[in-house]
């Protein structure tokens, strides 16, 4: 019920956002109609020291298939991947996604600038807790030393018009997909995001694991954007349980 409820509001509210984009741009009526319609064709909005533009809009992402790498997987990493199960899966229990995991919800890029480059940039992701990524982009390296957490220290650079994320310090918590794909605290990604056009944003994530695969390997991430998604407000609380009714009995 809480599911269907959240997606009843986003549903009322993007038909209102969409239609107030409508009569500034000409765009479709409805969200529904700008989905049908796909992802909206046009050239690159650039940042004003001439970076592509990520945080213009609200973006939803697909892909990510670790199941065709399954072969990589350590003798370790397949007995653990052997004895999980969807009940398992901390999504269930509001835990925030690893990198590169995909949800059906949008996220949204938050960069700071003028007429300089960004220094510092936020992504934004509506499903579980809200959660949020820090990315530095001012030059620092990694500290010597990290705390292992869920989305990690992440740094990141342009080269040309792609910008570069390098994450370490991971905790070794999360689950890549719902069929309970492992991981190690040795984690290392790099993500490389690529504005395609107007529409369409490419992420190619290279995974490098030593203590759960035996060599790196690359997942795709394509997300798109209809113009008038938002990332929308999501309620779910640290330590639910995931197939339990908690709600007290009703009294007779």
């Amino acid at each position: 019920m809480k599911k269907l409820i959240h997606i009843c509001v986003v549903a009322g509210l993007g038909i209102g956002l969409a239609s107030i984009a409508s009569t500034q741009t000409g765009a479709p009526q409805t969200v529904s109609q700008a989905r049908r319609a796909g992802p909206p064709k046009g050239p690159v909005p650039r940042l004003p020291s001439g970076q592509p533009d990520l945080s213009d809009v609200a973006w939803l992402a697909t892909g990510g298939n670790f199941r065709e790498h399954d072969a990589l997987m350590l003798p370790a990493t397949k007995a653990l991947f052997d004895k999980r199960d969807v009940t398992q899966d901390p999504h269930n229990f509001c835990m925030p996604d690893i990198v590169p995991r995909t949800t059906p919800f949008p996220f949204r890029v938050f960069m700071n600038y003028t007429h300089k480059a960004p220094t510092h940039m936020a992504i934004v992701y509506e499903g579980n807790i809200h959660s949020f990524r820090q990315i530095f982009l001012d030059g620092r390296k990694h500290p010597p030393e990290l705390d292992p957490t869920w989305y990690g220290h992440s740094i990141g650079w342009w080269e040309k018009d792609t910008l570069v994320v390098d994450t370490v310090g991971f905790n070794d918590k999360s689950w890549y997909d719902g069929r309970g794909t492992p991981h190690t605290e040795q984690l290392h990604t790099t993500e490389r995001y690529t504005r395609l056009d107007l529409g369409r944003l490419e992420n190619k994530v290279t995974i490098d694991d030593p203590g759960a695969y035996s060599k790196p390997f690359v997942v795709t991430i394509n997300a798109t954007t209809t113009l008038v998604d938002e990332v929308m407000e999501y309620i779910c609380q640290d330590g639910n349980q995931y197939g339990i009714n908690t709600l007290p009995s009703p009294t007779k």
